[in-house]
Order: structure tokens, then C-alpha cells, then sequence
């Protein structure tokens, strides 16, 4: 095939997708969902202090693109702590997790929508005077860690961590920040960016995240179960506006976006 070829082919391809995303509702398609996620998750997620009992962030931007080409309206609500959101998703009364990581536990009672919305990296954060050598999971055997309950780092580490790790679970972020902060803890495991934006704005300046992370994974959209709007027909049409999304590099504008409006938001 000419290059030329290719180039008309993949034009074609881009129209057939448009006309398919654009094209009217099934009768019987659900056209409004409702989504919730974690509230302590910036520049992702967090609670709007302009919109209160709504989310905002980058994810939420990105929700507002994928409504616009699908219209399907998507209302990203506030549930309350994350554990309480997975449970409200499990049981069907919220239809959708703007960000999820993959494990099998969850994949029990939820689809995960294809391609990822954003990759993220899992840190060791620790107090900077009393860092230590990590290179393995094995080398936080030694130490007494803290996490955000009901958080998940990857079905592989969450086995490791279970069998071999000594992790307190605490209610929120701000909670195990300051255990690591006033040495009650060794290290805190929490996303890389979500526990920047967050150390910033508690003013905990003496914690960092060790130079390597502990996973790097995916963050999905989600689909439950249980929810009556659950179809075949519409995950493909969610998913192939995904898709369309992340080649135009959709979330890394909104990134941008979101950092700048979580920086004036936490500074009131």
C-alpha cells in the first residue's frame, strides 16, 4: 500500500469514527450517567469549592470532551470517601469511576472501559531525614508503611503487600501525611502527583518521594455491573471516543488546566 493510500484510508477511518460517534442515541440508550471518584486525588480529582458536591480535575475535564462527542451527559458527583464510592459503584446506585486501577477484585463487579485515561506512578514517600535505600518491594519489609484504605497499587502489589508488608490503612491522605510527617510512620505508598498537589497544600514540606516508584499503572474509566445503563452498544461507543481522545492528547491539556485551578482553589 502507497503512503498515499494509507494517508485516504486513514482519513476514512477518522470520518467513519466521527459519524458513529455523532450519530443518534438507540432508543432505550441511557443518556445521562452518573460518575463519582476519589475526592483526594488532584491534579485528577477533587472536591470543586466552587460546585459544592461535585468533583473537578483533570479527569473531570476529560469527561466533559468524551460527553460532548458521545452526548451522553455525564454528572461527576461527590460520593464521599473513596471506599464508600466503590461500594455505591458495586451496587449499582452510581453508574461509573472516573479512575480506577485494574485487579481482579474489581474487575468482579466492574468493566473497564479501553483505552486508560491516564498512566500514573505510585511513590514511597518518606520523611527526608529519614529516607532509606529502595530498589525492590522487599526492601519495605523493614518498615512500617501507611495508606489511604480501600486504595489499590496493581492486583500484584497488592498480594506482596498483603503477605509480606507491614501498612497501617488510615481514613484520608491528610492523615497518613502526617503520621510520616511526625514519624509515626516509615513511608507513605500514595500517587505521585496526588501527594505533591497535596503536600503543597497541607504546607508539609518535609516529605519526598523516593527516587523509584513502586508501580506505574494504568487509571480507567469504569463501568459498573449492576448499573441498568450497562450495555455493549454504549461502552463501544464510550470507548471509541477514548480513543479519539487520547490521540488528540486530550489529558495532558487538561493537566495543565488542572493544576493551575488546584493551585488557586487550595490557596483560599
Amino acid at each position: 500500500m502507497s503512503r498515499k493510500q494509507r494517508v485516504i484510508g486513514t482519513l476514512i477511518a477518522g470520518l467513519m469514527l466521527a459519524a458513529g460517534l455523532a450519530s443518534p442515541l438507540h432508543a432505550g440508550e441511557c443518556r445521562r450517567l452518573g460518575a463519582s471518584g476519589n475526592a483526594e486525588y488532584p491534579p485528577y480529582l477533587w472536591r470543586d469549592s466552587n460546585n459544592p458536591g461535585h468533583l473537578t480535575g483533570a479527569v473531570s475535564y476529560l469527561l466533559e470532551d468524551l460527553a460532548g462527542l458521545t452526548g451522553v451527559e455525564i454528572r461527576l458527583l461527590d460520593s464521599g470517601p473513596w471506599g464508600r464510592t466503590q461500594e455505591e459503584v458495586a451496587a449499582g446506585q452510581v453508574d461509573m469511576i472516573a479512575g480506577a486501577f485494574l485487579t481482579r477484585a474489581r474487575s468482579e463487579w466492574m468493566d473497564y472501559l479501553h483505552p486508560a485515561l491516564v498512566h500514573t506512578r505510585t511513590a514511597i514517600w518518606t520523611h527526608k531525614d529519614n529516607g532509606f535505600e529502595f530498589n525492590q518491594w522487599h526492601d519495605l519489609i523493614p518498615h512500617a508503611g501507611v495508606t489511604v484504605i480501600y486504595n489499590s497499587f496493581g492486583q500484584e502489589f497488592d498480594l506482596f503487600a498483603r503477605e509480606h508488608l507491614n501498612i497501617e490503612q488510615v481514613g484520608s491522605l491528610e492523615q497518613g501525611m502526617m503520621m510520616v510527617s511526625q514519624r509515626r510512620a516509615d513511608y507513605l505508598i500514595y500517587e505521585d502527583n496526588p501527594g505533591k498537589a497535596y503536600a503543597e497544600m497541607l504546607g508539609v514540606d518535609n516529605l519526598s518521594p523516593l527516587p523509584r516508584g513502586v508501580t506505574h499503572q494504568p487509571l480507567y474509566l469504569t463501568f459498573s455491573k449492576a448499573s441498568a445503563c450497562n450495555s455493549a452498544a454504549l461502552k463501544a461507543r464510550l470507548s471509541a471516543a477514548l480513543e479519539q481522545l487520547a490521540q488528540a492528547g486530550k489529558m495532558a491539556q487538561h493537566l495543565e488546566r488542572a493544576a493551575a485551578e488546584w493551585q488557586r482553589q487550595s490557596a483560599r
